[in-house]
């Protein structure tokens, strides 16, 4: 077997990964590597669009007595935290996805895995905005109150669902024990949420419960909440988007690297 007939049977046996050329391929044929699209513009647009609206309405909300300009981060915290729930919420429903055999796919698998990276992020996110408005509150930048421990627990929850991920496995062993996992770890959401009403805490209750939108002042701290709260979902349903497709083509390409390598071997051991 010549060396042109050997590359030629690689190139037309197994997909190229992404940015390789071989003899005898279309070096010129376009692949796609992009996670952009117009879905993912439309999302980043308004994602910009309600971020920006959501820090200058912010900048402009009076300081309180009790907090001082502190007060403003209701335009950001709330929507923080909001982005986190749906992270976690969308991780469980992608993993009853993948778990119900006549919706099995790996692009739920895919899904969840990329959501819960998200949810990281904003769990995260949380905790630090809720500490520098909880300082000047409370006097300290961290107390072992329900709402901020059940919050920390969430985080710590999620980074081992994603090492977990990690850990090498076929990958419906993988998607099958991540599914499991995700849909225990998702119990903790309800309770952080009601935490300030079940428990005393530190932690102020519910903030639209709180508020009187007939006030002047209540009305402005409620829409920039509510603005914040659009921003942030908007954010994460951009992050989500192009952290799936990242994951579609990771995939693709580790599929290609070993239908090549497979291929390779098959011609190592080809007699001559």
């Amino acid at each position: 077997m010549t060396t042109e007939t050997s590359t030629t049977d690689m190139a037309t046996t197994a997909p190229v990964p992404a940015g390789t050329a071989t003899a005898g391929a279309d070096v010129s044929e376009p692949v796609e590597r992009s996670t952009s699209g117009p879905l993912a513009l439309s999302l980043g647009l308004a994602a910009v669009l309600a971020l920006g609206a959501t820090v200058a309405l912010g900048l402009t909300l009076p300081a309180t007595v009790e907090q001082g300009a502190y007060s403003r981060l209701i335009a950001i915290h709330p929507g923080v935290a909001w982005a986190s729930y749906i992270a976690v919420a969308v991780t469980a429903l992608a993993s009853a996805l993948w778990l119900w055999p006549r919706t099995r796919s790996a692009r739920w698998d895919r899904t969840a895995g990329a959501s819960a990276e998200i949810g990281v992020v904003f769990t995260a996110l949380t905790l630090a905005t809720g500490s520098i408005w909880g300082r000047p509150t409370w006097g300290v930048w961290w107390v072992w109150d329900a709402r901020l421990t059940l919050s920390a627990l969430m985080l710590a929850l999620y980074l081992g669902y994603l090492a977990l991920r990690r850990v090498p496995a076929s990958p419906d062993a993988r998607a099958r024990r991540s599914a499991v996992t995700a849909l225990l770890a998702v119990a903790v959401v309800p309770l952080n949420h009601f935490a300030v009403t079940w428990w005393r805490t530190l932690h102020q209750g519910r903030s639209l419960a709180q508020l009187d939108p007939g006030n002047d002042v209540d009305g402005a701290f409620i829409a920039a909440m509510l603005l914040g709260l659009l921003a942030m979902t908007l954010v994460y349903a951009w992050l989500l988007v192009h952290r799936v497709r990242v994951a579609r083509l990771e995939d693709e390409a580790e599929d290609a690297m070993l239908a090549l390598a497979i291929a390779e071997r098959r011609r190592e051991a080809a007699p001559a």
